[in-house]
This record gives structure tokens, C-alpha cells and sequence, in this order.
């Protein structure tokens, strides 16, 4: 019997991390920004956030799990399906929001726009962040295992996080807000942000940990992107 081809091959957990990745992608993108929250934290004072930043970091969270332990290509293939979920999720939106209401439901047609009424700025924004920021996340920790050697999986989940959510948060607050905030306030939100994203993936380390090690056990794989050829345009695996 042959050898399977690394293409062909099957793994008994990577349909369930992509679906999670899917899941929480969609759920932080249509909930979360349904809500601006507002803590009070020691030392630091007020802070004002949109409640979708305290989920969307697991999405980078499963995107360094899927590199780390299937390579570049699989997770390539999450980010393709959860770009494409969003881009659809986004388009229903729109046509359920534009229905002509019943006359009994008139009344809550305020409430469904104001939780699903997202102008085209927002919603290409967060399609373009995060096709961007993401695939940059996975290339940055694919090239880092192969430097590291595989050590220090600390250093790249951390690293590649800093990188990936800079692009997603600057790309994300220029495109959906320039002109419409000013330099200052653009600046100073999407610094909050990317503070508070990165802050979530530092103090989720261990569980990235526990993780990664669980499922390259289970799965019997580590891979390395040693022949990759890194271009996002792509499903293939």
C-alpha cells in the first residue's frame, strides 16, 4: 500500500478546529460589535471597547493551532472558509436588513439595524483586515518554526499575533473610520485595540500550549513549511 500523499492525508481533528475557527470568526464579527462596553480597570481608568474584542483574538488563537500543528496550507484553507462565511453572513445582513417589514414588526426594524446595519465601510474593512491579518499570522509563525527550529512556540504564537493583529487593526480602523474620526481618535482606538487583542493572546499562551501539544499527539504530525510556497491564492493543500 502507498505511503498517503501529505494532500491526501486525513486528521482526525482539523474539520472541528476549522469549524471553531469559522464559529467564533462569525460570532465576534456579528455580536460583538452590536455592543460598546466600558470597564474599570486598576491603574489604568475607563476603558472603552467593543465587546467583539474580547472573542476575536481566539480566532488568531486557532489560526497559530492550525499552522503550528497542520502548516500553512491547511490553515489557508480556514481562512478561505471563514472569509468566505463572513462575505455571506455580510450579504444576508444586508438583505435582511432591507426587507420591507411587516406592519407588527415596524416597531423593532430600529433594533435589527442597529445590531445588523452595517454600512459597506465596516463590512469591507472587516473583510479585508481579516483576510490580510490573518494570512500574514500564519506566514510570519510558519517561518518562525522553521528559524526556531520548532522551539519556543511561545516566541512565534506571540510574535506572529503582533504582526497579524497590527495589520487587521490599523487596516480595519482606516478603512472603516478615515475621514470620519480624526488622526488622533483613529489612532488612539486602533492602539487600544491592538493592545487589548495582543494583551488576550500573551494571557492565552498556556492554553495554546496544552493544545498544541494535545492534538500533534493525537494527530501524530508537526509540520514544517519547509518547501511551502506562500501565497494566499490559493485552497489547495
Amino acid at each position: 500500500m502507498s505511503k498517503p500523499t501529505e494532500s491526501s492525508r486525513q486528521y482526525k481533528y482539523y474539520d472541528f478546529v476549522l469549524v471553531a475557527f469559522v464559529v467564533v470568526l462569525l460570532c465576534s464579527n456579528l455580536i460583538g460589535p452590536a455592543k460598546i462596553a466600558q470597564v474599570d480597570l486598576p491603574l489604568v481608568g475607563l476603558v472603552t471597547f467593543g465587546a467583539g474584542v474580547l472573542f476575536f483574538p481566539i480566532s488568531y488563537l486557532f489560526g497559530d493551532i492550525m499552522t503550528e500543528v497542520y502548516g500553512f496550507k491547511r490553515d489557508r484553507r480556514a481562512v478561505w472558509a471563514g472569509f468566505g462565511a463572513l462575505a455571506f453572513a455580510s450579504l444576508m445582513a444586508l438583505v435582511v436588513v432591507n426587507l420591507p417589514p411587516a406592519p407588527f414588526w415596524a416597531d423593532r426594524q430600529d433594533a435589527i439595524e442597529t445590531v445588523f446595519g452595517n454600512t459597506w465601510r465596516i463590512v469591507l474593512a472587516s473583510l479585508i483586515a481579516f483576510w490580510c491579518g490573518s494570512f500574514a499570522n500564519s506566514v510570519v509563525l510558519a517561518k518562525m518554526k522553521i528559524s526556531t527550529q520548532g522551539r519556543w512556540l511561545w516566541s512565534r504564537t506571540i510574535g506572529s499575533t503582533l504582526v497579524g493583529e497590527f495589520i487587521d487593526s490599523a487596516l480595519f480602523y482606516t478603512i472603516a473610520f478615515w475621514g470620519i474620526m480624526t488622526t488622533e481618535q483613529l489612532i488612539t482606538v486602533t492602539l487600544t485595540q491592538y493592545i487589548l487583542k495582543t494583551s488576550w493572546e500573551v494571557l492565552a499562551t498556556p492554553l495554546t500550549y496544552w493544545i498544541v501539544r494535545r492534538l500533534k499527539q493525537a494527530e501524530q504530525e508537526d509540520y514544517f513549511d519547509k518547501d511551502t510556497r506562500f501565497t494566499p491564492f490559493s485552497v489547495k493543500v
